[in-house]
């Protein structure tokens, strides 16, 4: 009998392997929840990637943090955060500025406007989040995060 995923991506063939359908299962899981949060970021201009750097920018307060770091805490890895952090900046949502201790690196900030356009998410992307997992009980909710980091340690 042909699993879920194999039927929501019309795959005729059997899926040979329990590990395959499990990557299958996250990697389609990961799509729909990118679009429905990119449902509430699309309208303002802003990628769930770029979302990702507000946030990231918005946990550093005012001492901000460099590119190297910004890349570290990523949820997903971007290439060219260099570019991504000339665009937020050309849209006024960061600034620049050299580290006083080293004038080679730079350092990022959120802008006051950046600021309040990561604040004013957070409701939507709460609601977002509840209701896509309100179906599951806080305890299968537990479970999930404790097999997904169990999964990463793997990684």
């Amino acid at each position: 009998m042909a699993g879920k995923i194999q039927q929501e991506i019309k795959q005729k063939k059997p899926i040979r392997l329990m590990e395959e359908e499990v990557t299958l299962n996250l990697a389609r899981t990961t799509d729909l929840l990118t679009q429905r949060f990119g449902d509430v970021l699309k309208p303002l201009g802003i990628s769930p990637t770029q979302y990702n750097v507000l946030r990231i920018l918005r946990g550093a307060g005012s001492d901000g943090v460099n590119c190297k770091d910004i890349g570290s805490r990523m949820l997903t890895r971007d290439p060219d955060i260099t570019r991504m952090m000339d665009r937020l900046e050309q849209r006024g949502l960061i600034m620049r500025d050299r580290a006083k201790e080293d004038r080679r690196v730079v350092i990022h900030k959120l802008t006051p406007e950046g600021l309040e356009l990561t604040n004013s998410l957070d409701e939507p992307l709460d609601s977002v989040h509840q209701q896509v997992m309100k179906h599951m009980s806080r305890a299968k909710l537990r479970d999930l995060i404790g097999l997904l980091e169990e999964l990463r340690e793997g990684l």
